[in-house]
């Protein structure tokens, strides 16, 4: 009797065992909770995409994003700079500060907008993705608050204004950002004519080194002679492999021409705005362009090589200055940390999800390189066109659309990568 209420009592147990359901892991919990909040993510994407503000009146973005955070129950500073918002979630121990951030500005532009939630705001639309930026954000805010549990550190929400303009992120940094928050790196993305379900990402730069140029001639020139300098300066100075147009960023999703190429038309190139503005001002003659190289080794180089081709012509008394008129740095992705990421993705979601990028995107730029000088920090390419539904996310063009998948995509990958960012203690 003894024996077989034993063997009856292991049966129990050993059943009772089996039939439990098993625990989904943390990255499984996330993928679970991401799809639970997608619905509502969407909806607050729709709103800020039907109400856009220009850069320097994020009045109304500022305080739906305030709103939100302190729901989760975070700390929430808006006093910072301009309409900026930073949320604070501190873990159940102490460990790492990690920050990601979230541009917040719209652009102004009336290309078609042919979605059923378009602009409601006449001249201005979210023609760059920053309603998706957002949306990923307030998500990524949400799934970490609910695992605040599995979270050592604090998680800062950096969502910054102004940053169409190229003013936001360093002006909050001007302001004192950093004295009041202390992360030890940083992250942020945007949505690009990628697929749907790709990131792209790689060490160091991810675009082109962009920069203004003025040519200041005397004014016995004119304006006819002023473009045959130009012509010549462009034919000069441009640099690009034989037979390709790096200039057509359309290409950039090529498979044979584009970045996941490695011998992509995107690399070791110096191409300019082929119309130089020319302008007579205070007695004297003005050449203007902007020129985007990928080497940054050959920036200091530029200027004194117009100044030599000019010098070379029959022009050379004529020559004023030459000068760069904006300088703004360019994304520096840390090795390490992009390295970092690379692999717990991968480790995380396979290797469909992270896509390699052997190049560097022209005409486009992130003031987050700005807090990438003060922390390291990574940006990502976050796939957002639907080629069989007819969705294109080309930035900046007529007809820009996402599609909305991506935000499932970035909330899911990211949440993952910052909860084990704040569990790592290296």
């Amino acid at each position: 009797m003894k024996i077989s209420a034993l063997l009856l009592l292991c049966l129990i147990v050993t059943g009772s065992w089996q039939s439990r359901p098993e625990m989904p892991s943390l990255h499984e919990q996330v993928g679970i909770q991401t799809d639970e909040i997608f619905e509502k993510l969407i909806k607050i994407r729709r709103d800020f995409h039907s109400y856009p503000e220009l850069a320097g009146k994020e009045v109304r973005t500022q305080k739906i994003i305030a709103e939100y955070l302190k729901d989760l129950g975070m700390e929430v500073d808006t006093t910072i700079y301009g309409h900026s918002v930073v949320g604070i979630l501190h873990g159940s121990k102490p460990g790492r500060n990690v920050a990601w951030r979230s541009d917040m500005d719209a652009l102004a532009s009336n290309f078609p907008d042919k979605v059923d939630f378009s602009s409601k705001v006449n001249g201005v639309q979210q023609g760059c993705g920053h309603d998706i930026h957002m949306a990923i954000g307030l998500g990524i805010a949400e799934i970490l608050a609910k695992n605040k549990e599995s979270i050592n550190g604090t998680m800062y929400f950096i969502f910054q204004p102004e940053e169409e303009t190229f003013v936001g992120a360093k002006e909050m940094i001007a302001h004192g950002l950093f004295s009041k928050i202390h992360p030890d790196e940083i992250y942020g993305l945007h949505i690009t004519p990628l697929p749907v379900g790709q990131i792209m990402v790689k060490p160091n730069e991810m675009y082109a080194y962009q920069k203004g140029v003025r040519i200041n001639l005397k004014n016995n020139l004119s304006k006819e002679e002023g473009a045959d300098l130009a012509k010549l300066i462009y034919n000069s100075l441009s640099r690009f492999q034989p037979n390709t147009k790096p200039w057509k960023i359309q290409h950039i999703i090529d498979p044979e021409s584009g970045l996941i190429n490695p011998n992509t038309i995107y690399k070791d190139y110096l191409i300019m705005d082929e119309q130089f503005r020319i302008y007579s001002e205070k007695n004297e003659l003005f050449l203007e362009t902007y020129l985007y190289e990928t080497n940054q080794s050959n920036l200091q180089k530029i200027i004194p090589k117009i100044k030599r081709l000019i010098g070379e012509t029959k022009y050379k008394n004529q020559l004023l200055s030459v000068s760069y008129t904006q300088e703004n740095p360019t994304i520096m992705n840390a090795k390490k940390l992009t390295n970092g990421a690379i692999n717990t993705l991968n480790q995380i979601y396979g290797p469909d999800l992270i896509t390699p990028d052997y190049g560097q995107v022209p005409y486009f730029n992130d003031d987050f390189s700005y807090f990438q000088q003060e922390i390291p920090g990574v940006y990502f390419f976050l796939g957002g066109s639907n080629f069989g539904k007819g969705i294109i996310a080309m930035n900046h063009a007529p007809n820009f659309n996402v599609d909305e998948e991506s935000i499932r995509v970035g909330v899911r990958s990211f949440s993952s990568l910052m909860l084990e960012r704040l569990k790592n203690k290296r």
